[in-house]
């Protein structure tokens, strides 16, 4: 399934930049970008939002989405957007609606009822505690599984690859047509629909020059270094799996993939434990699990280094100077790419290692379509920062 795709082969006259007019050096790092990679001069739409991380939904529909959709209402050789530096991360979910506020009032109410029951039948010892322990529990995993669906909280980028489709459902997710796993199933986005998104950003504007700088430089010279995978368990071989039990397979898929092909070398790690800072090589690729919020300085990143943790919200911030999210935590440390999720995610959501990994490394895909490729959904928390027209060019 994962094993071919077209190449997309995408050309810098198809980015279009996105930087802040009210955000300090977004706009001359976006020219600065542009040159760089020779994206025409006319590819860039300025946006006048506050600098901030996170927008509204109305601020977002009001002040991003009508001169970037003219621009390409206008110029549809446009498949890439890269947003910029001080460009908002994150849109926060708007107020919920009569119908979702009722739904939750009443399954509240019944929540209610049940533990009240439940403290009457333990005062007086009856033997329905059980019987109604269990009611209570189902509810409780029903009112999280219906507060899952109404979730509206996305990602700045991830909404903005959907932003040529004129209606589509913002609860939740929606799956991506572009990737592979879905490549036999009917979607409810088409192809066309879709556009590639990716960020320049980080804590400040030095951290987004030298991405730019790094990724230009190793696709030149060639990415020197080590891949480092971290899988939590032992190999599963051919057993079916899922949830987190399929990440760390796809981890192990990944690495063992490179070290076939002898693409670079490789370190695998599959204990329990994480690797710590006991290694001396400077990791050119990262992939590996779990720390929730909790960064471990276990390496030295190579220039051009592509690399993501997979746990909840490690791209909440890129500002925040005490957050230890992973992706901050590795952009201010000198990985130059790297992916994670502005909330919660589920953590199927996340890209594909096997796929990532394999297809960036062959270096005839950019990092944007090795990205889109491998991600399973879009209109939610997951966000790519680093150059999209970066390839990879390994040197072993």
């Amino acid at each position: 399934m994962f094993s071919c795709t077209p190449a997309f082969a995408l050309d810098p006259e198809e980015v279009l930049v996105v930087a802040n007019l009210k955000a300090a050096k977004s706009k001359g790092l976006a020219l600065y970008y542009m040159e760089k990679r020779q994206i025409p001069k006319k590819n860039l739409v300025l946006l006048f939002m506050a600098d901030k991380e996170t927008c509204t939904r109305e601020q977002y529909l009001k002040k991003a989405v009508p001169p970037i959709k003219r621009f390409i209402d206008q110029n549809s050789q446009i498949r890439a957007i890269v947003t910029v530096f001080g460009v908002p991360l994150r849109i926060s979910s708007p107020e919920r609606t009569k119908t979702e506020k009722t739904k939750l009032h009443e399954l509240e109410m019944e929540k209610t009822a049940l533990e009240n029951q439940l403290m009457e039948e333990k005062i007086m010892g009856s033997k329905l505690q059980q019987k109604i322990q269990n009611k209570l529990s189902s509810l409780k995993k029903a009112m999280n599984n219906y507060l899952i669906t109404i979730d509206k909280t996305a990602a700045f980028d991830s909404e903005l690859s959907l932003i040529k489709k004129e209606e589509y459902d913002i609860n939740m997710w929606l799956p991506n047509p572009f990737f592979l796993g879905f490549k036999n199933q009917k979607t409810k986005i088409l192809k066309s629909e879709v556009l590639m998104t990716s960020r320049l950003d980080g804590a400040d504007e030095k951290i987004v020059k030298r991405i730019i700088d790094d990724s230009f430089e190793a696709e030149k010279e060639g990415l020197k270094g080590r891949a480092y995978f971290d899988a939590r368990w032992k190999d599963p071989g051919d057993a079916k799996v899922s949830g987190y039990a399929f990440y760390d397979k796809s981890i192990h898929r990944a690495s063992q993939k490179l070290l076939k092909e002898n693409r670079i070398k490789v370190t695998l790690n599959d204990d329990i434990s994480l690797f710590q800072n006991t290694h001396s090589s400077e990791a050119a690729i990262y992939c590996g699990w779990y720390s929730l919020a909790k960064y471990i300085d276990a390496f030295t990143w190579a220039k051009g280094s592509v690399g993501f943790h997979i746990a909840s919200s490690e791209c909440t911030t890129l500002k925040d100077k005490t957050s230890q999210v992973w992706c901050k935590k590795m952009l201010d440390n000198g990985i130059g790419a790297t992916i994670g999720p502005v909330g919660e995610p589920y953590v199927e959501s996340f890209p594909i290692p096997e796929i990532f990994f394999d297809f960036l490394t062959e270096g005839y895909l950019t990092l944007a379509e090795s990205y889109i490729i491998s991600l399973p959904y879009l209109s939610w928390k997951m966000v790519l920062v680093g150059d999209p027209l970066y390839r990879l060019n390994l040197k072993n």
